[in-house]
């Protein structure tokens, strides 16, 4: 009885640390997922990083649109750091170790600033609309200062929505298996905990689900309005251009949306894992990678404005 006691503590004794695999069922091809994920992740960083710096630099870019679309691209240049300089490194090294904390950390701040990615494309939606369908409220209501707390909001909703699962999960015992597939991720922290997570689990569903519904929903009316009032100009050149800024939006967000559906739209966050592991890291690499090219970069604005800059580049020397 006594010996059986022991046992039991043994098996239960706390996991202080967990081992990040990447691909556990890939061995040898870990040089070349490394360079193809270090060449994307460079790749949507300097992306991201040259809509932030044109944005800024360029007086012609400096509207409501170009802040939030730069704010977003801020946001995706920490959300993919969070995660994909310690990929790279497993990809690298092997096996690599990381404590519980670091853990918990990199799961709260990926879920937070993936949230509040989805709350500034709603944002950019509702933008978007009161140019197209209000244009002569338009300046009033997105002055610097309403732009500037849009983006405190965005923030702050996606801490507050986060901070309660994740602290839940936090109290939550780590007793069993060490070893998460690929990063510390919410679905995988759930399905190694010992505890019963089931309202925890519940909990993260339903927020989930807010999120998503709430910012889908606003992007359905705003653009509903939208393609209303485009159908009824009257000029081509303004429905061109009107459609033209709303299609790049719009192919972000379906990108955004299906990816995120397919993965956390589950009342059971154990279920499926591995499938998991592929859509998060094309949410997450590919999306990332994609939005600056798609967003932006496309945009004749943009164009001119990279053309200005390094003009002005030119006469400096």
């Amino acid at each position: 009885m006594e010996k059986s006691v022991m046992e039991d503590a043994r098996n239960h004794t706390e996991v202080q640390e967990f081992t990040l695999e990447g691909f556990p069922g890939v061995q040898h091809p870990g040089k070349i997922l490394f360079l193809v994920h270090l060449l994307a992740y460079l790749a949507s960083i300097m992306g991201n990083i040259l809509i932030i710096t044109i944005t800024w630099a360029d007086h012609h870019l400096q509207t409501p649109m170009y802040f939030f679309l730069s704010s977003f691209s801020f946001s995706e240049c920490c959300f993919i750091t969070t995660v994909i300089p310690k990929l790279l490194a497993i990809f690298l090294v092997g096996r690599q170790s990381i404590y519980f904390a670091a853990c918990l950390t990199q799961d709260f701040i990926f879920l937070f600033l993936g949230i509040t990615v989805f709350f500034l494309m709603a944002i950019l939606s509702l933008d978007r609309y009161l140019a197209i369908c209000k244009p002569l409220y338009y300046p009033t209501i997105m002055n610097p200062r309403m732009c500037f707390l849009l983006v405190i909001a965005c923030l702050a909703l996606g801490f507050i929505l986060m901070v309660v699962p994740v602290v839940m999960l936090s109290h939550s015992s780590f007793c069993g298996s060490h070893i998460i597939s690929h990063f510390c991720n919410f679905g995988p922290l759930v399905y190694l905990s010992c505890s019963d997570t089931r309202f925890t689990e519940m909990l993260a569903f339903v927020l989930d689900l807010f999120i998503l519904l709430t910012s889908l929903i606003i992007t359905i009316i705003t653009y509903s309005n939208i393609v209303i009032t485009i159908v009824q100009l009257l000029s081509a050149k303004e429905k061109k251009k009107a459609f033209s800024t709303c299609s790049s939006h719009l192919i972000v967000l379906s990108l955004m949306y299906g990816s995120c559906v397919f993965i956390y739209m589950k009342p059971k966050q154990t279920k499926g894992l591995d499938s998991n592991r592929e859509a998060t890291l094309v949410n997450m690499v590919v999306t990332t990678l994609l939005n600056p090219v798609i967003s932006t970069l496309q945009n004749k604005q943009v164009h001119w404005a990279v053309r200005d800059t390094l003009s002005r580049v030119r006469l400096k020397k």
